[in-house]
């Protein structure tokens, strides 16, 4: 059950998987070459599991800040990141540049080989941590995990960064800005009796189209002030809605001229219309 004891296995079967690849000839076994790649790929996940569980239990108050975490796309936010990050530091290291441009790819290849370098001496650390004394953690131990999560974090964002367009500050705030005004609006509709608790407590379906449309009225009438302000230009507002600048003024015009009786049938029926 010691997390030192099942790295050593689990380090004991990347090293082995790593002999096999260097001792086959790919061009004349290909297939048996891909199927090690493969186990090369599970068992560097499995290993990186383990050590993520190391450092949360040896320095949790000393990891690495992620939140540049929340900058990222959300379809890159995968259980493996880890792996694919230790891929493209093994690639960019041999020279090899799959997903970023060659002189990105230049410039990531020192932060690569740091990354690389520190991970071997993990490896060597805690395997003679867990041959000696498997349950503690000393203090040189520490030093090299703190190192490697912290170069970790740093090439993990710069080889992000050269791969999409990360969100800055002022988008994320935008975005935070959205969640506020769909609470409100939820909180409204319920208040109005246009949403029921037990609709949201069942996670209706109806609801995916419900709230978007009760938000957009919310945004432009009764918060005028917040993300769907159109006093800002497009270019402030948050990419979610900055497409459709022109189309909100439009929408905004027409319910200037609605009623309170009008707007509330409007309301009404966007609950129900699919």
């Amino acid at each position: 059950p010691r997390l030192l004891s099942q790295f050593f296995f689990a380090d004991e079967r990347v090293t082995r998987v790593v002999a096999e690849i260097n001792g086959l000839n790919a061009e004349l076994d290909p297939q048996q070459y891909l199927v090690l790649l493969n186990q090369l790929h599970l068992s560097q996940a499995h290993l990186l599991a383990i050590l993520e569980r190391i450092m949360e239990e040896c320095i949790p108050m000393q990891r690495h800040s992620r939140d540049y975490l929340v900058k990222f796309p959300e379809e890159l936010l995968v259980d493996n990141l880890g792996n694919h990050m230790l891929f493209a530091a093994e690639c960019l290291l041999a020279g090899t540049f799959l997903e970023v441009e060659e002189a990105d790819g230049a410039q990531l290849r020192p932060q690569a080989r740091n990354l690389l370098c520190s991970l071997e001496l993990v490896r060597t650390v805690l395997r003679e941590q867990s041959l000696s004394q498997p349950g503690s953690y000393p203090e040189p131990v520490r030093a090299v995990l703190i190192q490697f999560d912290r170069l970790f974090a740093e090439f993990e964002l710069s080889y992000v960064s050269s791969l999409v367009a990360v969100k800055s500050p002022e988008e994320i705030y935008r975005q935070q800005e959205i969640i506020v005004l769909f609470c409100e609006t939820v909180e409204r509709a319920l208040r109005l009796g246009y949403l029921t608790q037990e609709m949201i407590d069942g996670y209706e379906p109806l609801l995916m189209f419900t709230i978007p449309r009760l938000a957009i009225i919310s945004g432009l009438l009764i918060y005028p002030e917040g993300p769907l302000s159109l006093e800002q230009s497009p270019e402030q507002m948050s990419r979610v809605f900055s497409p459709f600048y022109n189309l909100l003024k439009k929408i905004r015009d027409l319910l200037w001229v609605l009623s309170v009786e009008e707007l509330c049938l409007l309301e009404r029926t966007l609950c129900t219309a699919e």
